[in-house]
């Protein structure tokens, strides 16, 4: 359902995708994929994800029906709003509370309050991803965080992950976990080292320091495999 979202996002942003050099090359405004067969493609994610649904549990797969409007809604936010990361934050962790409905039969403040956390991690990351392009957005109109902070990117980008592990390790403490809340810490010297390394003016940067998010998250996920000990 990712891979879903992906394609249906690269063809609401077509238009947008083919004025901006980093995105121009991407298969549909390139032409080498054309409009039809990325709807194909998209027909077949999506059969593939009502299989999956289908063997859910009936609470997760409310749970799950839930996401769509939010997923539906997210290619038109950098249109009409300077806050899309946040929608984005809440879209792309929609998952976390399937998985949790799935494993306890519902779901309570503590995922509540991690799933917010990990929401709060993704303005971050996708703050530093679309410095790439906040020369060719701001031609163009595309709004982002990235635009929103401008000079004060990195405070922008701090406060983000601040409330991340703040939420985050509350979470963890509040579902009885201590130690996989200890645990986390690693997860926030890796956000910490990320804000100190991030300038606003150096594209290249962002885009290193964006992908070491998945050490970051690998460091957090060895922090909640630890509540399973």
């Amino acid at each position: 359902m990712r891979g879903a979202g992906c394609t249906y996002n690269d063809i609401v942003d077509r238009d947008l995708d083919a004025q901006v050099d980093r995105t121009a090359s991407r298969p549909i405004p390139s032409g080498r994929i054309t409009l039809r067969k990325a709807w194909v493609w998209l027909a077949i994610q999506l059969a593939i994800g009502l299989m999956v649904w289908l063997a859910l549990p009936w609470g997760a797969k409310l749970i799950a029906l839930a996401s769509i409007p939010l997923v539906a809604a997210y290619p038109f936010m950098k249109r009409i709003t300077w806050w899309p990361q946040v929608w984005l934050g809440l879209t792309f962790n929609w998952a976390v509370l399937v998985a949790y409905a799935i494993k306890t039969g519902g779901l309570d403040p503590a995922i509540g309050l991690i799933y917010v956390g990990l929401a709060a991690w993704t303005v971050g990351y996708d703050t530093i991803y679309a410095l790439q392009d906040i020369e060719d957005d701001a031609v163009i109109g595309v709004r982002s965080t990235a635009r929103r902070f401008g000079n004060r990117v990195r405070l922008g980008v701090g406060v983000s992950y601040a409330l991340s592990v703040m939420l985050i390790t509350f979470g963890l403490l509040l579902s009885q976990t201590p130690v996989a809340a200890l645990a986390a810490l690693p997860f926030a010297a890796h956000l910490i080292w990320q804000v100190m390394q991030l300038k606003s003016n150096a594209p290249d940067r962002a885009l290193i320091l964006f992908k070491s998010n998945g050490w970051a998250a690998m460091l957090l996920i060895a922090a909640l495999l630890l509540t399973q000990l």
